[in-house]
């Protein structure tokens, strides 16, 4: 079938046009404040917005059901990265926003659940006391992790493992049973491979400012504040989401999204380029002509488009894994071992299947009905992704087992949602910076007009993504209204 180009030519009405491939939270911010800035300046410019699957989002996905608000993918945000904050107050929707309730959070080590000591900010104490007194550590270990506090300087030059430098500065049983769940539960990776500088830079850079981290985050935390207007002491929770789900603001954006073109369902499989201008060819064989891409997509899928122009080679190189998320419901009878906590994180020494855990309608009660439980468990991490493979029905046995074992749960859940992320948490690994500034480069050279941004290159969390997308908008502004 001869393919049809739809676009219009390069001087057509002195417009200009962008397309947006990928209508997750990167694409579709990107979409918004280009609209935004469009309507605001005056540019002659046509947005086009294209996403593979039926529904836009990407992994923000909320279940409404029997009174329950069911996340499938990220369940929250910081609030101090103030991205998706603004990005609601754009939208009207800011008067949505919740902020998590505080509680006690625990690592499971041997069976016992170990409070997370106070002051440990990613594992790291800032308060000595709760440290010595945790039985997260034997003597030995408190003894070793007080060697921060005279040891030198890292002499490592360049990136290095966040496995590397923890156990430099406060030995491995600190690492493995505090650090490790912490750190590694944002990724599903390994510490001894994760990249230092593209994930927690700014430990280096208190090591490099202060000496010993100790000593360096005591100094540049900020102290949380108690409730405002509250004669209460208890802290304010460092999350924000929304009362209905995450899926607010994709639902807010999509009604915002006029005059962009969003078309879904609809796969990019080939790009070329013409002069200055990129030929986009479709699923459905259409093609589209524009004078510059952002490119908000995996990594593997931009290494695949572009396999044919000999680029972008390395991307495909940046390794994944997968996980899936766990969510039930149940009547609040069903647990019998009252926790006084919001979850829990699981070491890699465990024998439990599940990694983490979180009390749902403890951290967010607006999720869930006064006389219900919602509990949502995570598996699969690197080395461990074979469960992720296996039927929903022994999935479900395996967690139920897990947590009737910890939390005492008894009877069958009201629901069970589970949610498999495959291939789908990028690693970054030692030297992802480099490798991604020379994809980047690379690129540039054969398409200036095309954009990269999204979780795979500079930061996985919602805020890191909105800001990719508006710094690859802003980018292509420049270069087309110059």
């Amino acid at each position: 079938m001869e393919s049809s180009k739809i676009g219009g030519t390069k001087d057509m009405n002195g417009r200009k046009k962008v397309v947006i491939i990928g209508g997750g939270i990167t694409g579709l911010s990107a979409a918004y404040y280009m609209q935004k800035e469009v309507n605001e300046q005056g540019h002659p410019l046509d947005i086009t917005l294209i996403e593979a699957s039926p529904e836009l989002g990407g992994k923000i996905q909320t279940v409404r059901r029997d009174g329950y608000v069911i996340e499938r993918g990220p369940d929250s945000f910081l609030i101090r990265k103030k991205s998706v904050d603004q990005l609601a107050s754009d939208l009207g929707i800011a008067d949505q926003l919740v902020r998590n309730a505080t509680g006690q959070a625990y690592i499971l080590l041997q069976d016992q659940m170990h409070p997370i000591p106070a002051g440990a900010v990613m594992g790291i104490p800032t308060e000595v006391k709760p440290f010595i007194t945790s039985g997260l550590f034997s003597l030995s270990g408190k003894l070793r992790a007080a060697g921060d506090f005279v040891l030198p300087r890292s002499e490592v030059s360049g990136d290095q493992s966040l496995g590397k430098f923890f156990r430099r500065r406060f030995g491995t049983e600190v690492v493995e049973n505090l650090i490790e769940p912490l750190l590694s539960g944002v990724y599903a990776g390994d510490i001894d491979q994760m990249s230092l500088e593209s994930t927690f830079p700014q430990f280096y850079e208190v090591e490099r400012k202060h000496r010993s981290l100790i000593l360096g985050m005591k100094k540049t935390t900020p102290k949380q504040l108690p409730q405002k207007n509250s004669h209460s002491s208890k802290k304010m929770g460092a999350f924000h989401t929304f009362r209905q789900g995450l899926e607010a603001v994709v639902e807010a954006l999509e009604e915002q999204l006029d005059p962009v073109v969003v078309m879904k369902g609809t796969r990019v499989i080939k790009v070329d380029k013409q002069d200055d201008r990129v030929i986009l060819t479709l699923s459905d064989q259409q093609q589209i002509e524009a004078d510059a891409v952002i490119m908000a997509t995996s990594h593997s899928v931009a290494s695949q488009l572009f396999e044919p122009h000999g680029l972008l080679k390395e991307l495909g190189t940046i390794p994944t894994t997968s996980v899936a998320t766990v969510a039930l419901g149940f009547p609040k009878s069903a647990m019998k071992r009252e926790i006084d906590g919001t979850g829990f994180l699981v070491p890699r020494s465990s024998n439990y299947s599940i990694t983490a855990c979180t009390l749902v309608d403890r951290k967010w009660p607006t999720t869930t009905p006064d006389d219900k439980v919602m509990v949502r468990a995570f598996v699969g991490r690197i080395g461990e992704e074979a469960i992720v493979d296996l039927p929903d029905s022994e999935i479900e046995k395996i967690v139920l087992k897990d947590l009737g074992e910890i939390l005492g749960l008894e009877g069958q859940p009201e629901f069970c949602i589970i949610t498999r992320w495959k291939e789908d948490r990028p690693q970054y690994r030692v030297g992802h910076k480099e490798k991604i500034l020379r994809a980047r480069q690379e690129l540039h050279e054969q398409f200036p007009m095309i954009q990269l941004a999204g979780a795979s290159y500079n930061g996985v969390g919602l805020p890191d993504c909105i800001d990719q997308g508006v710094a690859a908008m802003e980018n292509i502004l420049t270069d087309l209204f110059k």
